[in-house]
């Protein structure tokens, strides 16, 4: 059987990304799309052209930092982590995620 896949809700990647790097820590965009895609069992299809500019936006907003090094394959590549602010607003965004889809389970047992 194969899975099914799924795009991404707009307004979740972001989610995504915040989770992805509190649970795994400081990864570069590549390995962020690979444990998303492990995670998930590849049920979320990202394109790496929508990841790069969600990795853009958290920055700005303060809730990633990124260096430069080099990759276990010897490329350079921009690592990312969170910052206190960023795992904050996870918190935050997990909460109403989890009220969301509570409710949203509510209604499908019906």
């Amino acid at each position: 059987m194969t899975q099914e896949r799924y795009s991404v809700i707009s307004g979740t990647l972001e989610l995504l990304v915040l989770k992805t790097l509190e649970a795994a820590g400081e990864l570069h965009g590549f390995e962020i799309l690979e444990w998303i895609t492990a995670r998930t069992g590849g049920a979320f299809a990202i394109e790496e052209g929508a990841l790069y500019p969600a990795l853009h936006r958290l920055k700005e907003r303060g809730w990633l930092t990124s260096r430069w090094a080099v990759s276990s394959r010897g490329r350079r590549a921009k690592y990312y982590r969170l910052t206190a602010e960023g795992e904050h607003s996870l918190r935050t965004e997990e909460s109403r995620w989890l009220g969301y889809v509570e409710a949203m389970a509510e209604v499908l047992k019906a």
